[in-house]
């Protein structure tokens, strides 16, 4: 039997691709799973509190903006609330958290001064 290199060449390349494509079958959405579920929650979880954290920021200062000259800013927990779910997409968003965030960000920011909120009687 003689066989030329080309076809040599040939049938090692389908082969290569034959290979390819049973690895691809045999590991599809491997890379889309999350490789460990833990990590995956924790994952979730700060980007959570990151946009908690991030909402009740903006909160803060369009309170701020708001408030006339001489007025304090009233920043609420429901604008939190809002601004997670416009801004970030969060559909359902603890209060309680929501109001955590903003006690800190407002102890944070030394809003004492010029805003009052609702945060501190929201704590159940």
């Amino acid at each position: 039997m003689n066989v030329s290199p080309d076809a040599l060449l040939g049938a090692l390349v389908v082969v290569a691709g034959a290979v390819l494509v049973v690895a691809g079958v045999r590991w599809k959405g491997r890379s889309v799973r999350p490789p460990a579920p833990r990590r995956a929650r924790r994952a979730a979880w700060q980007s959570y509190v990151r946009a908690l954290t991030r909402s009740a920021e903006l909160a803060i200062a369009s309170a701020r903006g708001a408030a006339g000259r001489g007025e304090p800013a009233i920043v609420t927990v429901e604008s939190v609330v809002r601004l997670a779910h416009e801004r970030f997409g969060y559909e359902e968003v603890s209060r309680a958290h929501a109001a955590a965030a903003l006690r800190h960000a407002y102890e944070r920011g030394r809003c004492a001064a010029d805003c009052m909120t609702d945060a501190y009687s929201s704590i159940q």
